[in-house]
């Protein structure tokens, strides 16, 4: 898995227009790549069908039918939507090379993806993405 060139962000914002359409929590994860405590998010177990969207700037992300149970305590997917719906980056932020999602849209920080876990998921991959990062909205799936 390689990280792809990152193209320009559509929607941009200042500091002060991220701190004010936000709460503190939101602004923490989404803006400075912080992350929620583990088994707290509030689509860490959700069954429900629809799409998951970017909490900053509405952009359609995930499809609740690649979501998958890993048990690590945040939201799994096995592939984000089609196309350029999130931009992955090499990130070094904890002693050790990880790959960092992102919102394409906004660049807001979503989570990160592993690959060769050993799920039994199409890809191989996991999409370890914070609940707050997102907004699920209920729809069937065809």
């Amino acid at each position: 898995m390689d990280p792809v060139t990152e193209p320009d962000a559509t929607v941009v914002k200042s500091d002060e227009e991220w701190r004010a359409q936000l709460t503190p929590a939101e602004y923490q994860v989404l803006r400075r790549a912080g992350t929620e405590r583990p088994f707290v998010g509030e689509y860490t177990d959700t069954k429900t069908a629809g799409v998951y969207s970017c909490r900053a700037c509405g952009a359609e992300l995930f499809r609740s039918d690649t979501k998958f149970e890993s048990h690590c305590g945040w939201p799994s997917f096995y592939t984000p939507l089609a196309g350029s719906a999130v931009i992955e980056r090499t990130d070094y932020s904890m002693g050790m090379k990880r790959v960092e999602v992102v919102c394409a849209t906004c660049k807001s920080h979503l989570g990160h993806v592993f690959e060769g876990e050993g799920y039994s998921t199409p890809t191989d991959l996991r999409y370890c993405i914070n609940s707050i990062s997102l907004r699920l909205e209920e729809k069937p799936l065809s």
